[in-house]
């Protein structure tokens, strides 16, 4: 039987929790250093969309996820993608983290500031650490936690809106899902 294409398996995971969507999750890509050689923890892996997203392009991916039953939807989306280079980790990033310098944190959970001790001790020197939070409230509340250790980069929201183009029309959609949630990027210096 025939492969499908990445994006045509996507569609096809099971869900659980809520997911990152692609518009997102190609932001972080586009705006961290990572490479084939980084070993990254995306916290918070939910059905596992930012995991598989990582795991091709990088060395190895820690996927920690505190809700069992999230975790195991992760693993089982993450068979149909064949990647081998994922550790799924039944763990809570706010008790522990047990990698060491990591190039990369990802985070998507409710109060992750109260993950940065434990964040600090795993990110290696100038590794990044992205959080995605759907509120900008979080945001703010994350911003003004981080102490010297931490240098934010920026804060964005990724609005994207689709465009219908044909022989008698180029005008936007009349629908669309704009905001999905903001993303900051922090480095450890």
């Amino acid at each position: 039987m025939e492969k499908l294409p990445f994006l045509e398996l996507l569609k096809k995971i099971k869900r659980g929790p809520a997911i990152m969507l692609q518009k997102d999750i190609g932001v972080i890509l586009a705006n961290t250093n990572i490479d084939k050689n980084s070993i990254v923890l995306d916290a918070g892996s939910g059905c596992g969309v930012l995991t598989i997203n990582l795991a091709r392009f990088v060395k190895k991916v820690y996927s920690y996820d505190n809700r069992k039953e999230f975790l195991e939807i992760a693993k089982e989306n993450a068979k149909k993608f064949e990647l081998k280079n994922i550790v799924f980790k039944n763990k809570d990033v706010f008790e522990k983290i047990n990698e060491r310098k990591l190039d990369l944190i990802t985070l998507d959970m409710k109060d992750s500031w109260k993950t940065l001790p434990n964040v600090k001790k795993s990110l290696k020197k100038n590794g990044e650490l992205v959080v995605y939070f759907p509120n900008i409230t979080q945001v703010s509340e994350f911003v003004n936690k981080l102490d010297n250790d931490f240098k934010l980069k920026k804060v964005v929201e990724n609005i994207q809106r689709e465009w219908i183009v044909d022989e008698i029309r180029a005008r936007p959609e009349n629908v669309g899902l704009l905001h999905t949630g903001f993303l900051v990027f922090v480095n450890k210096i």
